[in-house]
């Protein structure tokens, strides 16, 4: 009797890729989404959602990044103490202004499912203000945020 078994990746067996994406071409959903989707591996033919077996990604040119609308003086971001009166608020603006790292992260961290995978997926994250990243020595792929794949 031929018995068909489902294949299931273990961690031993992942090959993780370096990819570069590059900020300043898309708006700041589509840099977030995209990286959220090579941290955890959908793409990939042997995705399971227990086992981690995303990619790195190298996020470029966070200082110029993109918005729609009216979102840098709309959009928000919180912080509290944990003190009575101890809410601290920021726009978008703002946040770009003191660590436009932090605006990427941040999206890309909601946009990760929230489970015990999180925090590695996100550790293989890195975010620069500019064009530089030590990451050279990896030879990574550059990653078009903008193409969109065709539904069939």
């Amino acid at each position: 009797m031929n018995v068909r078994r489902t294949y299931s990746v273990k961690p031993a067996e992942i090959e993780r890729k370096w990819y570069v994406v590059d900020a300043s071409s898309a708006n700041l959903g589509q840099v977030a989404t995209s990286a959220a989707r090579l941290l955890s591996g959908k793409g990939k033919p042997q995705f399971s959602h227990h086992i981690d077996c995303g990619d790195f990604v190298v996020v470029i040119n966070a200082a110029d990044l993109k918005v729609t609308g009216n979102k840098l003086n709309d959009k928000r971001y919180y912080k509290h103490s944990g003190f009575p009166g101890g809410l601290r608020t920021r726009t978008l603006k703002e946040q770009l202004q003191l660590d436009p790292t932090q605006v990427i992260t941040h999206a890309v961290r909601g946009m990760l499912p929230d489970n015990k995978l999180r925090q590695a997926r996100l550790s293989r994250l890195k975010v620069y203000p500019s064009e530089d990243h030590p990451h050279a020595a990896q030879m990574p792929e550059p990653h078009d945020v903008t193409k969109r794949k065709a539904n069939k």
